[in-house]
């Protein structure tokens, strides 16, 4: 298990995969994670908003990211104890060539 902080949520991360992509070597970063009913509304309206700060202290890993790919095995987590397997890619954001900064 591999706990990712993605803007000061912490998330027990499982099948966790991290890989260099495109021409610049953004980090991507995949994995499988389960929510529970009461952390639902927290957990998608973080990943609605698709800004994301990300840390992986075990990998010493500080990024800016975005939503690469998505998805959830159930649509409806407001029923009491109910459990959505959550899959997340994430990619580096572009940094802006001229000021270094992300755009």
């Amino acid at each position: 298990m591999e706990i990712i902080i993605i803007n000061d949520v912490s998330i027990e991360a499982t099948n966790y995969k991290e890989e260099r992509v495109g021409d610049k070597g953004r980090m991507k970063i995949s994995f499988d994670f389960k929510v529970e009913h009461l952390r639902y509304h927290e957990i998608t309206t973080m990943l609605y908003a698709n800004n994301f700060k990300v840390k992986i202290p075990k990998k010493n890993l500080d990024f800016e990211a975005e939503i690469s790919s998505y998805s959830t095995s159930v649509t409806n987590l407001y029923e009491v104890g109910a459990v959505g397997d959550f899959a997340l890619s994430l990619i580096e954001k572009e940094k802006d060539e001229h000021t270094g900064s992300k755009p």
